[in-house]
């Protein structure tokens, strides 16, 4: 999942944190790139075997086990990515392309919600969720025709969106402050903050299934690794 890079400086407010909000340091684990010709990343997401970015012009595939690419596709690709199992989501401006994979074709394009100011992008529950930047939401669309179903409140600017084991995370970042955020799904609450270190940025974000978020670092070029915390369930 992914997003246009901000410089913004408004904190926005926080009546939506709770006092239990458990609030760490991130830990990056691995750092990825900058691969040759990329000078920004935005969208990210995993297909089970390989990440894939989206850095403008083209979105890469690489291996996290080695660090190299494998597969580069030409598209426009300017901010969130997703994986359904078979095909890929990309944002370009103010539509949303499903792509094959195989060959990089466009196999059909929707509507973004955001008409352009559109961030983050995951697929969970036969749906696409979608990061409105400075609007601070989170809607989930239909696929087939870009209608939202519903939508969820946050009080920072959204950039990377994912779910894993029924949690959802968001990217945030504001001015020179980034975090990784778990958000009650049903008020946007906020549950869970993982602080990134001064200087390092979050402009998309996919978990891979497991123990792993990985997080498109902005002008940096970079894809890094965080490490999820273990959620304690009550």
């Amino acid at each position: 999942m992914t997003s246009k890079t901000s410089n913004a400086s408004n904190p926005g407010n926080t009546r939506k944190d709770k006092p239990q909000a458990t609030t760490r340091t991130a830990e990056i684990v691995r750092e990825y790139g900058p691969f040759p010709g990329v000078d920004s990343v935005a969208g990210v997401t995993h297909d089970g075997q390989r990440v894939w970015t989206a850095t403008g012009a083209r979105l890469i595939a690489f291996d996290p086990g080695s660090g190299e690419p494998t597969r580069t596709l030409e598209c426009p690709c300017d901010a969130g990515t997703a994986f359904d199992g078979t095909y890929l989501y990309q944002i370009a401006e103010k539509r949303i392309d499903k792509i094959d994979p195989a060959n990089g074709n466009v196999l059909a394009s929707i509507p973004a919600p955001g008409h352009g100011n559109d961030s983050g992008l995951t697929w969970a529950e036969g749906s696409l969720w979608v990061g409105q930047h400075r609007d601070r939401k989170i809607h989930q669309i239909d696929p087939a025709t870009g209608a939202i179903i519903r939508t969820i409140e946050s009080n920072r600017f959204v950039t990377g969106v994912t779910w894993v084991d029924g949690e959802l995370w968001h990217g945030t970042w504001e001015g020179d402050e980034s975090e990784i955020r778990r958000i009650d799904p049903e008020n946007g609450a906020v549950l869970d903050r993982l602080e990134m270190p001064p200087g390092t940025f979050v402009s998309g974000l996919e978990s891979d299934g497991a123990d792993l978020f990985y997080c498109g670092g902005g002008g940096s070029g970079k894809v890094r690794a965080v490490r999820r915390p273990k959620t304690v369930r009550s």
